[in-house]
């Protein structure tokens, strides 16, 4: 088990780096090349999309390939779209590489959850709080690296950087495989309780009620992270005149308080429960992102930040294992649709906000996450009401 959450968090520090380069060097890119924010926001959406694609893929493809040569082909797609991106070819081509980088991401991703999930039993918030950590410490990384090489005038080499770990990645696991892998899946106890009964009727419709909403949730989370650091950069820049080398290390405040709160989120879930911890972090970040459209200056943006990442640090991670737990038996096609949903928020999100930054401007925008935010609460109030009321439909039929 200690291998493979090392490896795991080794591939969700690789797919940190993949999915975050991109908006770690925004400005220079639009502007090297000659065009909109919105176009840059069509990068994001296309790797999103191939990310869907992969993401939805997963289950079938592990069942016909196997999960290793699934994983590594899948790293293998990263490694080698971060390479081409390096070269800076044509934007019609930036284009479509995008779908390759995205595949690779949510491949790597999907597998790697559902690996951990899986093996981990009853220990899931805590491993996978973990390897989340790893994602987080990459996002962390990469604005450095690119805000040193905008600085030095070789901004393009980012993608170089995340291309040369994902090789490296390949070969670790290829030659260090986790033997656990090959095993059955492990369930909590109460999990493989549950799974002895096929419950129908109104049980059946509040799994799909508490899958719908964590659906929502998904969406509109990796939506709203994915948005809030591929243009806050581009806000600070265009609201408050840093430069952008300055602006670009920003992204590293949010992801350095994501480090510090996945730390500590599996162990606080744990303790409190999921749907507690998820509701209270929802409530947080929803009065966060509110004041940032009143509070624009630097400082204030900043400090909102760094709380915001805090906030957010553990939803993704607990929220998994909420939903797995919910709808027991399951793991591989729920991690798959859950990730899924995520990627498809990812992608049309950071399109909208790009959209809305050209045309209305960066207020628009602000508003436009605090929005998210609120629609995130609303969602974790609908999966656990579901879930409560699952669990006393269960007790009255004495299962």
């Amino acid at each position: 088990m200690t291998r493979l959450i090392f490896l795991g968090c080794i591939a969700y520090l690789v797919v940190g780096l993949g999915q975050m380069v991109v908006g770690s060097v925004m400005e220079p890119m639009v502007h090297a090349y000659g065009i909109e924010y919105g176009d840059g926001g069509q990068l994001v959406m296309n790797q999103f999309l191939g990310g869907l694609f992969g993401i939805i893929c997963a289950p079938w493809c592990m069942q016909r390939f196997g999960k290793k040569t699934v994983l590594l082909t899948a790293l293998v797609f990263l490694s080698a779209a971060e390479l081409l991106y390096t070269f800076l070819p044509p934007w019609g081509i930036m284009l479509t590489i995008a779908p390759i980088a995205g595949i690779g991401c949510g491949l790597t991703e999907s597998v790697v959850g559902y690996f951990i999930i899986s093996a981990s039993g009853e220990r899931a918030n805590t491993a996978m709080s973990r390897v989340e950590i790893f994602f987080g410490v990459g996002a962390l990384l990469i604005p450095f690296a690119g805000s040193a090489l905008i600085e030095a005038g070789y901004w393009k080499f980012s993608f170089g950087i995340v291309g040369i770990l994902a090789t490296a990645t390949v070969i670790l696991w290829g030659l260090c495989w986790p033997n656990i892998l090959d095993q059955p899946a492990q369930l909590p106890p109460k999990d493989k309780e549950e799974t002895k009964h096929k419950l129908s009727g109104p049980p059946k419709s509040r799994t799909i009620m508490i899958l719908t909403a964590c659906t929502l949730f998904f969406a509109v989370y990796v939506g709203l992270e994915m948005s809030y650091v591929h243009y806050l950069p581009s806000l600070l820049v265009k609201d408050n005149g840093l430069d952008e080398s300055t602006a670009t290390l920003t992204i590293s405040l949010f992801w350095a308080a994501m480090v510090i709160g996945r730390m500590f989120a599996g162990q606080i879930a744990d303790r409190i429960g999921g749907s507690s911890y998820l509701f209270a972090t929802c409530l947080i970040t929803g009065v966060l992102f509110i004041l940032m459209t009143i509070l624009t200056g630097v400082v204030p943006i900043l400090i909102l930040t760094f709380l915001a990442g805090l906030s957010m640090s553990g939803m993704f991670a607990i929220a998994l294992v909420f939903a797995n737990r919910a709808a027991p038996g399951r793991a591989e096609r729920t991690t798959s649709l859950l990730m899924a949903s995520g990627v498809v928020g990812g992608a049309l999100l950071p399109k909208g906000t790009g959209w809305l930054i050209d045309q209305q401007g960066p207020e628009a925008a602000r508003w436009l996450f605090a929005a998210a935010a609120v629609v995130l609460l609303v969602a974790i109030l609908w999966a656990a009401a579901a879930a409560r009321r699952r669990t006393v439909k269960t007790v009255e039929l004495g299962m």
